[in-house]
């Protein structure tokens, strides 16, 4: 069970450093303009790239993503919860500095219970960007690394072990991919290798 002071930075635009089943990651919430100014300005993250979210449960696509294709459909039911991101085209509630220019966001169920406790208080999202400043490497081995990292502009540090969180050693992020008209395509190879994922898809 996780502090209810965690729940009430995050409410109040605080930001959380947190474990996931790849990565750790940062977390804000996708609804606060102010919360996302400060993780920007944490990361150093350039203006216009999306910002990935980690949802509670898969039905939470359909509040997230203006459309979830069959493709995705399908996608969803063999890799969630699990290390896959796919790029839908965003919502028109998502704010701006979620969704880009582009108007896609990245949505995943990660398979870890903090993450989806953290969207589930935030009514079903949590942003999933990594823990690190854009360019530094994401992979921690100590808290205390993450401290002196962000040096005190995180309210909470969920620590659950070397990263990936509880594993020994360093692997690879979630992949990623998009999907538009049932179409695929791979934007960033990790943990699940992109073969795997066209397999599953219907020979056409």
């Amino acid at each position: 069970m996780l502090p209810p002071g965690v729940f009430r930075s995050l409410r109040s635009g605080g930001l959380v450093v947190f474990p996931t089943d790849t990565l750790y990651g940062l977390g804000a919430d996708p609804g606060s303009a102010a919360a996302l100014e400060a993780l920007f300005s944490l990361k150093g993250r350039e203006e216009g790239k999306p910002v990935p979210l980690l949802l509670d449960s898969a039905e939470r696509a359909w509040a997230f993503a203006a459309e979830v294709p069959e493709a995705a459909r399908r996608l969803m039911e063999r890799f969630w919860p699990g290390a896959l991101t796919i790029v839908l085209p965003a919502s028109p509630r998502l704010l701006p500095a979620v969704a880009g220019p582009g108007r896609t966001v990245g949505l995943r169920v990660p398979d870890h219970p903090v993450p989806r406790a953290l969207a589930k208080a935030l009514g079903g999202a949590v942003t999933g960007t990594s823990a690190n400043r854009s360019g530094s490497p994401a992979r921690w081995q100590e808290p205390e690394a993450i401290a002196r990292e962000f040096a005190g502009r995180v309210e909470w540090i969920l620590w659950d072990g070397p990263s990936p969180a509880g594993r020994e050693g360093g692997g690879p992020g979630s992949t990623v991919v998009s999907v538009e008209n049932d179409r695929l395509c791979l934007l960033r190879e990790g943990e699940i290798p992109f073969r795997s994922i066209t397999d599953h898809q219907p020979k056409g």
